[in-house]
């Protein structure tokens, strides 16, 4: 197979920071440094990080402390937060952190933005000290108010230092029509969430093209698709890494979260024929199986949504096999080979 069949787009990363099962939040988070360090070298375009709270299984719950570590560990890959989710913040502090990011490592930081809290309640409500979230009408609010931090607006007599004259590439992030509407109104470049909402990807795509204006940002509409990719050596063996996967996101909607299963323990795992359902619903908007299934999936889906840019989230229990399955898709990309 020609390394070079993959249509020549930018290929990016959004990792979780997994904590498997039986290991360690420390050992996770090295984990994703190792794997920056990795795609760096494969010619991947970005790095993005998760903010996730009160979740044992993830490690990614403070973005810009970890991309701070990721940009001293890298040189070139632009790093970002897929995303920092701004109900949860106040976009002073927001604009301070990243300001400061790209202080310090100017024109490699991306600060993607999201609307929904991305936590349970009662996180949520640990998080901002307030009983109610952020009201739709408020998002535009918070998100004029950080983006005036950028460029020295003051806001009730405060200025953002050092987020005044440091602004980050900022995105919008979304997995339904309505911050795809906000980033076409703004001019700002927009990441749908496909490996979380597969059924909105194209509806939402649509609108932001449809609503975009153009900016001293942008001139044109410029999408990225994040989808869950899971590359192994054979369609067998893909699979049996990604029941960890399927296994940790039916706990999640159980309210049962908890760290990554082994695949063992998924295998093992007795399935009812309602949870045997949710399971292959979900699994059948990712791209799993041998090089061969991937470039067919990845190739169908980059011609049904026409991105600009696909990003790539990989789910597994052991740090090795996900950085094979980037290997193999760097492969199929005709990327460079790892050094």
């Amino acid at each position: 197979m020609a390394r070079s069949e993959l249509p020549d787009i930018p290929l990016s990363v959004l990792d979780l920071a997994p904590v498997g099962a039986g290991s360690h939040a420390g050992a996770a988070l090295r984990d994703t440094i190792e794997l920056a360090r990795l795609t760096e070298r494969l010619g991947f375009q970005r790095f993005w990080v998760a903010e996730h709270h009160n979740m044992p299984g993830i490690a990614s719950s403070a973005p810009a402390v970890l991309l701070a570590h990721l940009a001293t560990a890298t040189e070139r890959i632009r790093l970002g937060s897929g995303g920092v989710m701004l109900p949860n913040h106040a976009p002073l502090v927001v604009a301070e952190q990243f300001g400061m990011l790209e202080a310090l490592h100017p024109g490699r930081v991306d600060l993607g933005i999201g609307r929904a809290p991305g936590t349970d309640p009662v996180t949520a409500q640990a998080l901002r000290r307030r009983a109610d979230a952020l009201s739709v009408d408020e998002f535009p609010e918070q998100l004029t108010e950080l983006m005036g931090y950028f460029v020295g607006a003051s806001q009730r007599g405060v200025l953002a230092v050092p987020g005044a004259g440091n602004q980050p590439d900022v995105w919008l992030l979304g997995s339904s029509g309505y911050s795809a509407q906000v980033a076409g109104l703004l001019g700002l470049p927009f990441a749908f969430a496909h490996h979380f909402s597969a059924a909105n990807t194209l509806p939402a795509l649509a609108l932001y093209r449809e609503r975009f204006r153009p900016s001293a940002r942008l001139k044109e509409p410029y999408a990225l698709v994040a989808a869950s990719v899971l590359a192994a050596e054979d369609d067998e063996r893909a699979r049996y890494l990604a029941g960890p996967g399927a296994l940790s996101f039916l706990r999640l909607r159980q309210n049962k979260p908890g760290q990554v299963p082994t695949p063992e323990e998924a295998a093992d795992y007795p399935y009812s024929d309602l949870e045997k359902g949710f399971v292959e619903e979900r699994m059948a908007s990712q791209i799993i199986g041998a090089p061969d299934t991937v470039l067919k999936g990845i190739t169908e889906l980059l011609e049904s949504t026409q991105a600009d840019e696909l990003m790539i989230t990989t789910l597994t229990h052991g740090a090795a096999d996900r950085r094979r399955s980037f290997e193999l898709v760097a492969e199929l990309a005709g990327l460079p080979a790892p050094t």
